[in-house]
Parts: structure tokens; C-alpha cells; sequence
């Protein structure tokens, strides 16, 4: 059985690779997520993951002395919302910034772009999924009612489409666990191409 590492502090992406009857250790590397200058979100969420992989991989032989490493897999991933204006949306820094999100957001369809990277030995393999999300258009009230869950404000977008957050959605173009953070059919099927052994 191949030894495998969830390079991220995120419970959604814990959940949904438990959910898929996984076993793994969490380890949360030390990495800079600032995105570059004029970066596109799809070439962003890619490098990010790759970054994340890169980094946990190497932290973990550094820590470990290299020892127990050999048949080690690590899987990190990066995932943003980017607005029907083209705009990157992260996580809101207060309740103002996410009625501005959903206000942007709602009625109108947006995309979301998770990128994730499977490190094993000296390889990293990368690959970014897109899914379009249309939100139904909400009165002002509506959209304070959820921020007031406080459900949004460690979310990219400023909703979570497993929680209270479904209610914003009309419908979702795609794969609904990478709104979530984390591709799981896609991720399952690059594990087995990959030679990984659950």
C-alpha cells in the first residue's frame, strides 16, 4: 500500500478524499500563494498546486532524513473563483468584501478552477479542472441572511456550495466536488494511471 500525503489544512478536501475510503496523514507546507503579476487563474491554481507538492515532499524528506520516503505520494491543490467579469475571487477579509463577492456573483455564471498536483519520486504530475456555476439572482437581504451563517468568509467566493451556500446555486456545469476544492473522480482517476496503490 502506497503512503499517501494531503498536502492541505483544508477540511472540505480531507473530507471528500475520506469520503472516497483513502487513508493519509495531513501536512501543511510552508508555501506562498500570492499570485504573480498578470497571472491567469487557470495557470495560477496549477502552479500553486505544483508549489504545494513540491514543498511538502521536500519538508518531509528534510524532517525524515530521506528515510521511509520511497513509496510516498503527496497530493496538494489550489482552487479559486473567478467572476463572470473575469476577476479572482479569494476569500473575503470581512462580511463587506462578501456581500461585494455575491453581489458580483449572483444572477450571473461564474467559473471555478481547482488545480492539483500528484507528487511521487521525482515526478509531479499537474492537472487543472473547470466548472461553471450559475447562481440564481438574491435580494440584498437574501444574500446578508447567509453571510450572517458566517459560513462564507474562509471560502473562495464567499460561499460554500456544500453547506448553507446551496441555496445561492441554480444549477453547476461540471464536477460539483471541485467547487468544493478538490476534483475527486478526477483525482481518483490520475491516482490509478499513476500506479498508486490504495
Amino acid at each position: 500500500m502506497s503512503k499517501l500525503i494531503l498536502a492541505s489544512g483544508s477540511p472540505r478536501r480531507k473530507e471528500l478524499l475520506e469520503k472516497a475510503g483513502l487513508e493519509f496523514q495531513i501536512f501543511v507546507p510552508d508555501v506562498d500563494e500570492a499570485p504573480l503579476k498578470g497571472e491567469i487563474p487557470k495557470k495560477m491554481v496549477g502552479r500553486l498546486s505544483r508549489l504545494k507538492a513540491a514543498a511538502a515532499l521536500e519538508q518531509i524528506q528534510r524532517s525524515s532524513g530521506g528515510s521511509g520516503t520511497d513509496d510516498l505520494w503527496v497530493i496538494a491543490a489550489d482552487t479559486t473563483v473567478v467572476s463572470n467579469a473575469g476577476k479572482n475571487l479569494g476569500k473575503p477579509v470581512d462580511t463587506a468584501e462578501a456581500m461585494k463577492m455575491l453581489k458580483a456573483l449572483q444572477g450571473r455564471v461564474h467559473r471555478v478552477f481547482t488545480g492539483f498536483s500528484i507528487s511521487h519520486g521525482k515526478k509531479i504530475h499537474t492537472r487543472v479542472i473547470e466548472t461553471r456555476v450559475y447562481m440564481r439572482k438574491m435580494s440584498e437581504r437574501d444574500l446578508a441572511r447567509y453571510i450572517a451563517t458566517g459560513e462564507c468568509m474562509d471560502k473562495a467566493g464567499a460561499y460554500a456550495a456544500q453547506g448553507y451556500g446551496m441555496i445561492l446555486i441554480e444549477k453547476i456545469a461540471g464536477s460539483y466536488t471541485n467547487v468544493v476544492g478538490l476534483p475527486i473522480a478526477e483525482v481518483l482517476q490520475d491516482f490509478k494511471k499513476l500506479g498508486f496503490r490504495d
